[in-house]
């Protein structure tokens, strides 16, 4: 049997989604995506996980949509732009995992690959691959919120240089620019992204999920309702069992030792 195009696993507490089509360059193909949908559900559902590490198979992380024939599946009688947004959604929930997601960027990202990473927590890259939106080249609209995400990450004027030229960046210049935060060697890159989430996974599972759910939240927020959010849910932690612990374990300068969320 034929494995899946995206798989889900999780060693301690460290859950992996895998992209599963190396032949494909891991091509955001309609069985990718349905698939995806499955897994990312599970990696949403698991109470065991404390960080999730996104990885490609193969020599590239993804190259993106076929948009052409991407667009003539799903509902017939659904709307050229209803039909290009149900292609990215499953991809698009990958920012609603309650855990931190790390993108381990081994290979290239290009266009809606691209846009995945950037669904992301954080991203660490190959320091030769290439990354970055082509849309501008290829003569459509950069698509999965990349418009929204990619100025929040780099500035206004960097990303609009890359939008508007479609010029990819190599992994040393992505981590200059703060698109990512490491670029490695590429057989460092996996490694270097299982041991961030294993630092992750030592913090209070639930404290790293409401900042996440706050960072997440508060994209678009100003900076005032930020901070109204921001105190509201740092004064219910400061109540809880985690936060007892946690600076018990500052004080007594040990390592802090956390329940399951």
């Amino acid at each position: 049997m034929t494995e899946a195009a995206v798989l889900y696993s999780r060693t301690g507490h460290i859950g992996v989604l895998t992209l599963n089509r190396p032949d494909q360059r891991n091509a955001m193909t309609p069985e990718l995506l349905s698939d995806f949908a499955v897994a990312v559900a599970e990696a949403k559902a698991d109470r065991g996980a404390r960080a999730v590490v996104l990885v490609g198979r193969g020599s590239c992380f993804s190259a993106g949509a076929d948009l052409h024939s991407s667009l003539k599946t799903g509902d017939p009688n659904a709307l050229p732009h209803e039909r290009s947004f149900a292609m990215y959604e499953p991809f698009l929930e990958l920012r609603n995992v309650r855990v931190p997601v790390i993108a381990a960027l081994q290979g290239h990202a290009v266009g809606g690959g691209f846009g995945l990473s950037l669904m992301a927590d954080i991203r660490i890259a190959n320091e030769r691959d290439k990354y970055g939106a082509n849309f501008a080249r290829l003569g459509i609209h950069s698509g999965m919120a990349i418009s929204f995400m990619l100025p929040r990450l780099i500035g206004v004027s960097r990303a609009a240089e890359l939008l508007y030229t479609g010029r990819l960046v190599i992994g040393a210049e992505a981590e200059r620019i703060g698109l990512v935060s490491e670029a490695l060697p590429g057989e460092q890159v996996l490694p270097r992204a299982m041991a961030l989430a294993e630092e992750i996974a030592i913090s209070s599972p639930r404290a790293v999920r409401l900042m996440k759910q706050t960072m997440t939240t508060l994209l678009d927020w100003d900076v005032v309702g930020a901070a109204r959010h921001e105190a509201l849910l740092q004064s219910e932690s400061l109540t809880t069992a985690d936060a007892t612990e946690g600076l018990a374990a500052m004080r007594e300068k040990r390592t802090p030792q956390f329940a399951d969320d």
